[in-house]
């Protein structure tokens, strides 16, 4: 995720880091260059004029600009629900620990610690699951080795941590270490902790329809490409600047929704669930009495992973 301040609107228009002009940077130079060859030869292909005006650009871009901000919308609205799922991830954390570090004195205290890591634990094996990396590293600095053996190698690590939560409770329960009441009341947070697990999963497996990008990428490329003969007519040799302006907002439209269809990666507009992760095991450690806290993510370069 991108973390810098507003700057001002003149600066604005050169920053590079936060922008998706890297990323569109060949194929707008390519467009650009088009543009220029057909400025030069007046729009004309081995002495053969070719017949297009801006008219038809000018109803097909019309569509094409909706259809692209749909799309930049379903992209949004998956991301927005991917923050969320998080934020529930958060929240019931903070939760459960709470009503764990408030039971009865029958429970141990080295028992309620392990039972608030396992917590964290969750988060960082939620993290690594979505982005297929390792949590090997994390994991098992957070579980007893025991429990790191069995869920090392887990394909769902964070349900099966969630399940050792829920038994490690019910164990409780059953060793009368734990009254009925504040039993039932842990089961509603381990529930939603679940279910947005379970929609992390959804968002992650589930993209937006491949056919429906292939026909916006293709579209948006045909009308960049074939822009510039229905305006050289018309404009002349300034032809070349308006298709670089046009084709650097249509591509940016769609290589921005492309990176925020898929929330959880490592691009730099992808949420930053290693500083969630952090963020997530500080609360819980605070609430354990401060003990080693886990340095702060900063952004590196405006980038915050």
């Amino acid at each position: 995720m991108i973390v810098r301040p507003r700057e001002h609107w003149l600066r604005m228009l050169f920053i590079w880091r936060g922008s998706v002009l890297p990323r569109i940077l060949p194929q707008l130079a390519a467009v650009t260059g088009i543009a220029c060859l057909v400025t030069v030869v007046h729009g004309q292909l081995y002495h053969l004029k070719v017949p297009l005006t801006f008219v038809p650009f000018t109803l097909i871009g019309i569509a094409l600009a909706v259809f692209l901000g749909f799309r930049n919308s379903a992209s949004y609205d998956r991301y927005w629900e991917g923050r969320k799922l998080w934020g529930v991830v958060l929240g019931e954390s903070r939760t459960l620990a709470r009503q764990i570090l408030t039971l009865p004195h029958a429970v141990d205290a080295p028992e309620q610690r392990q039972a608030v890591l396992t917590l964290a634990a969750i988060a960082y094996a939620l993290r690594h699951q979505l982005r297929r990396s390792d949590a090997a590293p994390d994991l098992q600095r957070l579980l007893p080795p025991d429990v790191f053996e069995e869920v090392r190698a887990a394909r769902f690590a964070p349900n099966l941590l969630v399940l050792k939560v829920a038994r490690q409770l019910q164990g409780w329960r059953q060793q009368q270490r734990l009254d009925a009441l504040p039993a039932t009341e842990m089961e509603p947070p381990l529930a939603r902790l679940t279910d947005a697990i379970c929609g992390c999963e959804r968002l992650n497996s589930t993209p937006l329809p491949y056919p429906y990008s292939v026909i916006m990428h293709r579209t948006t490329y045909l009308y960049c490409f074939l822009l510039p003969f229905g305006l050289v007519d018309a404009i002349g040799w300034t032809t070349p600047l308006m298709v670089a302006f046009i084709a650097y907002t249509f591509f940016a439209l769609e290589a921005l929704s492309d990176e925020l269809e898929e929330p959880f990666g490592t691009s730099a507009n992808d949420l930053p669930l290693a500083a969630m992760c952090v963020m997530i095991e500080t609360t819980l450690r605070e609430m354990l009495g401060g003990e080693d806290l886990p340095p702060a993510m900063e952004p590196v370069d405006y980038v915050l992973l």
